[in-house]
Order: structure tokens, then C-alpha cells, then sequence
């Protein structure tokens, strides 16, 4: 990855170029912001800036022996840690022993999210973190003398899913950071991070994409229609994975759309055995996809209530999720609103906190009949 290949984020790139051409790099930079906005890319783009040995104004030179070894993702000096699931049978206790996973999916494109991650290796109900044992990993890696005689740089991707006692034991190399040691920890959700490592990190915020810089990117990198760019652009909301969600066949949002339908529908009739069912299909998908379903439903009751109150510049649906927002919108309202959203909350906190699934979406379901009515 190329600061040249970064979709929009000018701003941001002036920013890191400038910190590396001034001599003022920080031994730890916290890069946080919303999903798709290029956090990863611009981490990547800037460990091969810094270790490129012949760079240029704006970018890395991409021949030198370093940038080589970064197109494979193979710098000696460049670690990457990243949330994983422990597999005892096949022994996979640390990144490294999915490090071929993570460089094939990375490689491929780095605008990637967690389940983007998960169906690479193949999770299925687990819930990856960084694991405590990462931390002596990081510790061994770091104690050894630079390869290349540079940075030796350390890539934490989505650092919030940071173990506790991983986490603590990373603030103590964050207190006393070996020489020439440089931590990019790149996170959705910084305030889950410890303060006490935020507090020894430079945050560097990442805003969401400017619509025109994903709209040219989809008509030169995709062959996408401009007219299309435009709509597909607007609706990805600055969030350039959902963008290539939009243009490519994305079986799981479709199975979200029609499940969220499907229970809009069975509560309003109150279906209560259909209902059940409908509990029973979403409580046999893992943890991870039922919390994404659940952040899926609070996203389409927000567009619906926008929707409702005939703002349709402020809303970002695709045209299957706005038809069906032109006959479900006026049951949202704000009488019900606040209560649907919290509802939605509880049954995704009850969900991370390993709650029996069956029960927290039927409650759900339940409650939804009431909500809907008022």
C-alpha cells in the first residue's frame, strides 16, 4: 500500500509525510475513525514510507529492497498483530500462525473490516482478541536488533480488542519504548483502549471520505458508471468498504435486510410461534454476525426515522432498503424511536456478554410488538 493508493485523505497524508520530513515521529500514534475510512491503508502507507530507503516528496519509491519486501508484506522490521481465535487443535496461539491468512487477505486489498478477518480464518461463532500471550510476543520481537539497521514498527490493528493483560503489559512498553521502536495501533473504537495507553499515544483522527474521491474511485479502480458512483458514493457515507459492499453481491447484508423485514413484519401481526422461529434461525449464527445484525437493524431504524421526517438527503438506504422504508417509516416515530434503539443496545450488550441467544432475541421480538404499536 502507497499513500498514492489511499482513497481521499489528503489532509492526513500531508500530515504523516510532514511528521517523518521533520524528524518528529512519534513512538506511538493511536490512528482512530470510523470504519472504511482507510485506517489500515494509511498505517501500511506510512511503515513503508518510513522505512523506504530512497523515498520520495510524496510517496515511497516502491524499488528499493524494503519497499520489495513490503509489497509481500515480509519486512523483517514490520509486525503485525491483530485479533485472532485460539485454535488448540491447530495450534494457533499468536498472530504469527495466521500471518499467511492475514498478508493473502491484506494483500488483496487492505480496506477490510473484523468479519471481513473472520471469514478469512474461518472463525465461525468464536470471538477474536489479542491475547495475552501476544504481549510476550511483542516483547521478543522488539528485544531483537533491527534487520535493516532502521525502525523496527509495530502494527496493532484494532487495538481495542486488546486483551487486558495484553493491554497492560503493552503499557509498559509504551512507558519505556525500546530505541527506535514505532507502535501504530489503528482503532474503531478508541474510548475501549485504556487510558493510560491513550494517554501515551498521538491520536491522529481519520474523518470519513470526502462522496467525490469514492465516486472517482469506483469509476477508475471499478469500472462503475458515474451516475451510478454518485448514488452508490452517497449511501456508502464516507465508509469506502461499504461502498465496494454496494458494487459487489453481499450476501450477508441481504440476509440482514430480509431478516430485519422479516421480524418488522412478524411483530407487527404478532406472529409469536413465527417469531420464535425468527429467534431460532438468527440465535444459530455466531456471536459476531448477530452483533452485526443488531448494529445492521439500529443503522435501518436511524434511516427510517430520518426517512420519516422527509429528509431524504440525510438518509443513505439502497433502493430495496428505501422501498421498504416507504411503507415501514411511519411506524417509526418519535414516540418509539428512543425505546427501539435501546432495546437494540441491551439485546447487543446481553449478546457480547454471552447471553443466551434464543432468549435475548425473542425478548427482543417481543418487546418490538409493543414499540411498534405506540
Amino acid at each position: 500500500m502507497f499513500f498514492k493508493d489511499i482513497i481521499g485523505q489528503k489532509t492526513v497524508i500531508k500530515t504523516l509525510i510532514q511528521e517523518i520530513n521533520d524528524d518528529r515521529i512519534p513512538h506511538a500514534q493511536l490512528i482512530c475513525g470510523p470504519e472504511g475510512v482507510g485506517k489500515l491503508p494509511l498505517a501500511l502507507a506510512y511503515a513503508r514510507y518510513i522505512c523506504c530507503t530512497n523515498k520520495g516528496a510524496e510517496d515511497s519509491c516502491g524499488v528499493c529492497p524494503s519497499c520489495v519486501k513490503f509489497n509481500k508484506l515480509v519486512h523483517p522490521d514490520v509486525h503485525f498483530i491483530f485479533p485472532i481465535i485460539k485454535n488448540a487443535k491447530g495450534k494457533k496461539e499468536v498472530c504469527d500462525d495466521y500471518i499467511t491468512e492475514w498478508r493473502r487477505l491484506v494483500i488483496n486489498s487492505s480496506y477490510i473490516n473484523l468479519n471481513h478477518w473472520l471469514r478469512e480464518i474461518q472463525a465461525e461463532n468464536s470471538q477474536a482478541l489479542i491475547y495475552a500471550k501476544e504481549s510476550d510476543e511483542i516483547v521478543r520481537k522488539l528485544s531483537l536488533k533491527s534487520s535493516e539497521g532502521g525502525f523496527k514498527i509495530s502494527i496493532i490493528w484494532l487495538a481495542e480488542r486488546m486483551h487486558q493483560v495484553c493491554a497492560n503489559k503493552l503499557l509498559k512498553l509504551l512507558e519505556e519504548p525500546p530505541e527506535k521502536t514505532i507502535f501504530l495501533l489503528v482503532s474503531e473504537a478508541p474510548e475501549m483502549i485504556l487510558p493510560t495507553i491513550l494517554s501515551r499515544t498521538q491520536r491522529l483522527n481519520v474523518p470519513k471520505i470526502d462522496e467525490r474521491c469514492i465516486a472517482n474511485a469506483l469509476q477508475n479502480n471499478y469500472g462503475v458508471l458515474q451516475s451510478d458512483s454518485l448514488s452508490i458514493a452517497h449511501i456508502a457515507n464516507g465508509n469506502f468498504i461499504k461502498a465496494l459492499e454496494a458494487i459487489h453481491l453481499n450476501e450477508e447484508k441481504q440476509l440482514f435486510f430480509e431478516l430485519f423485514v422479516g421480524l418488522m413484519r412478524l411483530s407487527y401481526q404478532r406472529k409469536i410461534k413465527e417469531m420464535k422461529l425468527w429467534s431460532e434461525q438468527v440465535a444459530a449464527m455466531g456471536r459476531e454476525r448477530q452483533k452485526n445484525l443488531l448494529e445492521y437493524c439500529q443503522l435501518m431504524i436511524r434511516e427510517n426515522f430520518i426517512f420519516n421526517l422527509k429528509k431524504k438527503e440525510l438518509t443513505y438506504m439502497t433502493a430495496n432498503e428505501e422501498n421498504f422504508a416507504s411503507r415501514f417509516a411511519p411506524f417509526v416515530n418519535e414516540r418509539n424511536v428512543i425505546g427501539i434503539m435501546d432495546e437494540l443496545s441491551k439485546a447487543q450488550q446481553h449478546i457480547e456478554q454471552n447471553v443466551n441467544a434464543k432468549m435475548v432475541f425473542f425478548d427482543f421480538s417481543l418487546k418490538m410488538i409493543v414499540l411498534l404499536k405506540q
